[in-house]
């Protein structure tokens, strides 16, 4: 009677909180700006993501989420007190019951570092969830049936590829390689190529605005601004679409090689369901122009992009927390041996 439910995907680039009854309540970049003299909290979210590469030297803007687990445990715990609290906000329940999801590819003492943090934040009670899972779930796929449903769940930080059957995964593989690593190719490439120095916002939205993996019509280019590395000083440059997809190429094919592992290490009858019912792409690097395409030459098994690909991971936390099917043979294995 006096609990709140709650689901939390905690990703790189982002961290989504939904509410048991009211769907998805918080959509927030993971990132926390904390004044270093104290180490108190000045923003999380939003607000901090705005003060990146714009604070004084007694405010630090970072991401306390790298490569999809925890490089700052108090920062991480300070950020998701914060969202559990506005989840809250006018409510009188005195429990939090938190479904929080982790990539396959995790060790145990990073699995202990979630849970840890969900605990400091005020969670009572915690399932941790393997984020190909949940996105399966959210993403509407059929996981329950006797046959093989293939899901790419691309973040910021990792790349999960999972096959899963009857309800659990058969076979997984968790690579580092996510839009994260996209925005350092293009920052890589730039200060290579035009010796301009350019920020990770910038990047971003090189990657989102003119960034493809294949060639697309009517391609386009952007003029950028940066620091000239040769004298220091301010200074602009056009990129086009083919330059950013040289830059983003070789990240890409690391992605499409994790993919076809994963195929290779796939039990033959489950193959057979894969290449009938193709492959389902989740995650924000799933709205890359061109990369449905791409995969499908690659592989040749038909691929679509699921249709919320963004919010998959924190839908299916809230079907688990709704109590619908679609989690009757998952087993929560690494979130009970902490209790």
């Amino acid at each position: 009677m006096f609990t709140r439910d709650i689901g939390v995907d905690l990703g790189t680039a982002n961290t989504l909180v939904c509410v048991k009854g009211k769907g998805i309540i918080m959509r927030e970049p993971s990132v926390v700006a904390y004044d270093v003299r104290n180490d108190a909290v000045r923003a999380v979210g939003t607000e901090a993501k705005e003060m990146i590469g714009r604070t004084p030297g007694s405010i630090v803007a970072v991401r306390p989420i790298k490569d999809g687990v925890i490089a700052d445990f108090d920062v991480t715990a300070a950020m998701l007190k914060r969202f559990v609290a506005r989840a809250l906000k006018g409510s009188f329940f005195s429990r939090v019951r938190m479904v929080i999801c982790i990539p396959t590819g995790i060790t145990e003492v990073e699995s202990r570092a979630v849970y840890d943090a969900a605990k400091q934040a005020g969670a009572t009670d915690i399932d941790l969830v393997e984020e190909p899972m949940a996105a399966a779930v959210g993403a509407g796929l059929p996981i329950w049936d006797a046959s093989g449903s293939m899901i790419v769940d691309i973040g910021g930080g990792t790349s999960e590829v999972a096959v899963i059957s009857l309800g659990d995964i058969v076979t997984s593989q968790s690579i580092r390689v996510a839009g994260d690593n996209l925005d350092e190719s293009i920052i890589g490439y730039i200060r290579k190529k035009h010796n301009l120095l350019i920020g990770e916002r910038t990047a971003e939205q090189i990657k989102i605005q003119i960034g493809s993996a294949k060639p697309y019509e009517d391609e386009s280019e952007i003029e950028i601004k940066g620091r000239n590395l040769v004298d220091g000083l301010p200074k602009n440059v056009i990129i086009t679409s083919k330059e950013v997809r040289d830059a983003m190429s070789d990240s890409i094919y690391q992605i499409i090689d994790t993919i076809r592992l994963t195929l290779e290490k796939t039990p033959p009858e489950l193959s057979a369901d894969i290449i009938d019912r193709g492959i389902t792409l989740a995650g924000g690097g799933a709205l890359l122009r061109g990369l449905a395409e791409l995969i499908a030459e690659e592989t040749g098994i038909p691929v679509s992009v699921a249709v919320n690909p963004l919010d998959c991971v924190v839908l299916g936390t809230e079907k688990r927390l709704e109590g619908e099917s679609g989690f009757e043979n998952y087993v929560f294995r690494k979130g009970k041996r902490f209790r």
